[in-house]
């Protein structure tokens, strides 16, 4: 199977071409990308712990699922794909933010994503994908943000910038729907 391709985009998020995942993280050029966030009944929030086989952050926690449109798929309809591929289950998503960031990660790749935040919202438990998560919890806001303030390198980078734009948003994380 050919690899993946991505989007890569100008500063605007229009697309000015398409790369290969590896070689798009290897030369840390911008592209298109996605986090979900999904929350329950229980002013919860759903966490992922990324597969230790991850070509990067293996054994971090982030958000719910996180992802890449390919070249010509429509971004609502990669965030449904890779929640079903990565959590087994699917619900109702509507995208809440954008915000771009850049990092240098390990074995020298580099993020560089204009990262569009999903919101949805889910009752149930799911299906682990073990290639994609190793384990998953729901966590109370609040302790989420103690923790991440206390131990910072459990979880990915993306995933604190996302919480951090939250915040200076005055986006509710209690009321993902």
């Amino acid at each position: 199977m050919d690899e993946e391709q991505l989007i890569l985009v100008d500063n605007n998020d229009v697309q000015i071409g398409a790369m290969g995942k590896l070689e798009t993280h290897r030369k840390g050029l911008l592209h298109r990308a996605f986090s979900i966030f999904v929350g329950n009944d229980r002013r919860e929030i759903m966490l992922q712990k990324r597969s230790t086989g991850k070509y990067h952050c293996g054994g971090l926690w982030t958000n719910t699922c996180c992802g890449h449109p390919r070249d010509g798929e429509e971004l609502l309809l990669a965030a449904h794909r890779r929640l079903r591929e990565e959590m087994g289950f699917d619900c109702v998503l509507r995208e809440s933010f954008v915000f771009s960031y850049s990092i240098v990660l390990e074995n020298g790749l580099q993020e560089n994503e204009i990262d569009h935040v999903l919101v949805g919202r889910y009752r149930g438990d799911p299906i682990l994908n073990p290639e994609e998560a190793d384990d998953w919890k729901w966590v109370k806001i609040g302790e989420l943000r103690a923790d991440v303030l206390n131990s910072p390198g459990k979880y990915t980078y993306w995933f604190m910038r996302a919480l951090e734009e939250m915040e200076k948003r005055g986006i509710d994380l209690h009321g993902l729907s």
